[in-house]
């Protein structure tokens, strides 16, 4: 199938949802129709899986990108002998009345518009990590959550793995007694990213769309297809991009959400290149109630052993607590391994969730008020980090005290006609 963008192929594939209920043999209230948005690594793992769930049907693909469109269709087709609609424009495929929830996957500076627009639409939205480009995003989405009535679920599917929530619970009924600190890394072996020239984007490649409601740049050589995680006008650096998975376990663990104080250290140190956000990188959060939150990311330099101590580690008065992957260790005071819990997660029992959820048969596991908490923490850092300084947090508002440089960037600037609005 050659990928066009014309009002012919785009009515047609979205008429399909409607036959593929009948055709697939599932009552119209059992089946979800979804559609993924952003064919990157992510949106190919949301696409893989959604179609090997039962009685959720995939409707559409889209992507700016064409050519990576045109690759999930034929990708598709070959694992599932089916050809969803494809359309490079996510507003079309808002469009479609059929579609029950979008599946969010774009770069993060398209997350909360995006999820905000599909909220105006009416759709339910899982909405990868993080949830928005900056705390003013969070805000207004889950004021239109809220507004609206609709279900959104971040990407931080370790809220799903069943020995971490194991663990969570065991936590909140006092296997360590009082938790108090806990700690988290992030460890990878990322190359330079050198430097780029600029120059016109990619033929197939919609870079207008693509930018969307970021004010425009031109386009430089080392922006795609990941290496905009790494601009402060795209990304959130590796704290937004890894470390949001580990603070949330954290914040989860100790039972909080506001800091008081934060704290950060680091920089690109690795290597003199076009990398804006730190690729060595210390945040430390303050709690009001005597717990802290530490998270270290070394992007480009692992330790001795190749990988961190863990991926987060709770203390509490009766010893210890570690996570790895989807298992668990408790510890004595004096470090002793006590007993071990081994476990396995991935993307399904999370995206299944959000489904049953969909469903009206479950709740939310990470709905957007906890994402974006956790979100709204790595935001804070990255501003602690800009700033040079450490900052003041009120503990009712999350908002940062006396200090008007810091809390510019608690708002971005937007492209005219594309603010996120909620309405």
């Amino acid at each position: 199938m050659q990928l066009q963008q014309s009002r012919r192929i785009f009515l047609a594939s979205s008429a399909a949802p409607l036959a593929a209920r009948s055709a697939f043999g599932f009552p119209a209230n059992e089946t979800v129709t979804t559609a993924v948005i952003g064919m990157g690594g992510r949106g190919n793992d949301h696409m893989k899986e959604l179609g090997k769930m039962p009685n959720v049907y995939v409707a559409h693909l889209c992507d700016p990108d064409a050519k990576r469109l045109q690759s999930a269709v034929d990708n598709f087709d070959k694992a599932y002998g089916k050809q969803p609609g494809a359309s490079r424009d996510f507003r079309r495929v808002l469009d479609d009345k059929s579609v029950d929830a979008v599946f969010i996957a774009s770069p993060n500076h398209w997350h909360a518009p995006m999820a905000i627009a599909a909220c105006n639409a009416g759709k339910n939205v899982y909405v990868e990590k993080p949830c928005s480009h900056n705390p003013h995003e969070t805000e207004l989405l889950i004021a239109t959550t809220e507004k609206h009535g609709r279900l959104v679920q971040m990407g931080n599917q370790r809220r799903s793995w069943s020995r971490i929530r194991e663990a969570m619970q065991r936590l909140q009924e006092g296997v360590l007694g009082r938790v108090y600190f806990a700690q988290a890394w992030y460890v990878n072996s990322r190359q330079s990213i050198g430097r780029g020239v600029e120059q016109a984007p990619p033929k197939d490649l919609d870079y207008e769309l693509w930018q969307g409601p970021a004010p425009r740049k031109p386009f430089h050589s080392n922006y795609l297809h990941y290496n905009w995680h790494w601009f402060w006008h795209w990304g959130n650096g590796e704290l937004g991009n890894n470390g949001v998975h580990m603070i949330d376990l954290c914040r989860w663990g100790l039972g909080v959400s506001r800091p008081v104080g934060v704290r950060s250290a680091g920089g690109r140190y690795r290597y003199t290149d076009d990398q804006e956000t730190p690729d060595t990188h210390h945040v430390a959060y303050d709690f009001a109630d005597r717990k802290t939150i530490v998270w270290e990311g070394f992007s480009c330099n692992p330790p001795p052993t190749g990988k961190a101590p863990a991926d987060v580690v709770f203390l509490g008065e009766k010893g210890s607590l570690a996570i790895r992957d989807g298992s668990y260790t408790l510890h004595d005071p004096k470090g002793k391994e006590i007993e071990k819990q081994s476990g396995k997660g991935g993307n399904v029992e999370h995206f299944t969730n959000f489904i049953e959820s969909v469903r009206g048969r479950a709740k939310l596991n990470s709905p957007i008020p906890e994402g974006g908490a956790t979100t709204n923490l790595c935001h804070i850092g990255n501003i602690a980090h800009r700033c040079n300084r450490s900052l003041r947090i009120d503990p009712q508002s999350g908002t940062i005290v006396d200090d008007r440089e810091a809390m510019d960037y608690w708002k971005r600037s937007y492209q005219p006609g594309w603010e996120p609005k909620v309405v």
